[in-house]
């Protein structure tokens, strides 16, 4: 079976009705509700996740309790949390440093490297142009928006 590494762009979308995305990003998340795809997200994703739903400007506003339960509900039943280890982790950072990206890159470069380790056919992301400037060239074709 075919696995698949969601990012948070594209989970934060599959849960709100209102969202431009909805339906392609619920799509994804369905196929891996009915086992048809293994689906993956790192551990900094559920991160993410937590932070984008407790802080945006929904109306009504998410509460952090009931961002916890769609977590427990809608995506650790669903996707395998990756985590990268200590020295990852630090690769990754050097990776970032030498390479002279600022900012928020080193998120999208840390989505990268747990997408690597977990052997990915696919990698659902809305931010494609920034996923595939981070990269490596064997990488870029199998980063997509869903």
């Amino acid at each position: 079976m075919a696995g698949v590494y969601f990012d948070t762009s594209v989970l934060v979308p599959a849960i709100i009705a209102q969202h431009p995305h909805h339906e392609s990003a619920l799509a994804r998340l369905k196929e891996v509700a009915q086992r048809r795809r293994r689906g993956h997200i790192s551990a900094h994703g559920i991160s993410e996740f937590y932070s984008v739903l407790t802080r945006a400007p929904f109306k009504p506003p998410f509460h952090p309790s009931e961002v916890w339960r769609l977590i427990e509900e809608v995506i650790l039943p669903h996707l395998e949390l990756v985590t990268l280890t200590a020295e990852e982790s630090l690769e990754v950072t050097r990776a970032c440093a030498t390479s002279g990206w600022t900012g928020n890159r080193i998120h999208d470069a840390m989505h990268l490297r747990c997408a690597l380790k977990t052997k990915c056919e696919w990698i659902y992301t809305f931010k494609v142009k920034d996923f595939r400037s981070l990269a490596a060239p064997e990488m870029m074709s199998r980063i997509v928006a869903p």
